[in-house]
């Protein structure tokens, strides 16, 4: 009977001592997944910037009249 509960106690510690590796894990990891929405936050509010200034020259280039220089 007592070795039986010694195997149990041992089973439980082990158990336990996974638990605890996978609880840091998931600690990491949650930060890291944060860190890479900031990231993506970032670079979508840069691409947006991006997209509007490329919008805006686009339509200048488009009001440019296409006839040759005066020099021509």
């Amino acid at each position: 009977m007592e070795e039986k509960m010694i195997q149990v106690d041992e089973r439980l510690e082990r158990i336990e001592i996974k638990l605890a590796y996978l609880e840091d894990f998931l600690e990491r990891l949650q930060s890291a997944v944060l860190e890479q929405n900031k990231q993506a936050e970032k670079l979508s509010q840069e691409h947006r910037v991006l997209k509007e200034k490329i919008l805006f020259l686009t339509k200048e280039l488009e009001e440019i009249p296409n006839r040759k220089p005066p020099h021509y």
